[in-house]
């Protein structure tokens, strides 16, 4: 039985969409999380350092919202403006989904809400 997930201690979606789903079979699909601050409601400033890291902050709320975690992701996906930033996005992903990694797809995109630079969503098991 599907199960939305929201929690206050992630931005809101900006759509008609949720954070998150349980799909009460044992797997947690997350909405793209995008660098959007909690309490600005602002996307963070300072590049796609600042953005990447701000995207793995709100991804943690959900996932921890879900009952799951970073360790449980078994798929990424990684939506990019510039694949140029493929290398320091690489860096910054793999302090947080480096030990036994998930299957991952990264592309390139015309764009993303909010003038995002990154945009990220995963699919974790829920133990």
């Amino acid at each position: 039985m599907k199960k939305v997930i929201n929690t206050k201690a992630a931005p809101a979606a900006i759509g008609p969409y949720s954070q998150a789903i349980d799909t009460g079979l044992g797997l947690i699909f997350t909405s793209g999380q995008i660098p959007v601050n909690l309490e600005t409601g602002e996307v963070v400033e300072g590049g796609i350092e600042a953005q990447t890291e701000q995207v793995f902050v709100n991804l943690k709320a959900v996932l921890e919202a879900s009952g799951s975690s970073f360790d449980q992701v078994v798929k990424a996906t990684v939506f990019l403006q510039d694949l140029k930033d493929f290398a320091t996005v690489n860096g910054i992903y793999g302090k947080y989904l480096g030990k036994d990694a998930p299957s991952r797809s990264t592309v390139q995109v015309a764009g993303l809400p909010k003038g995002s630079l990154i945009e990220i969503e995963v699919i974790a098991l829920n133990a």
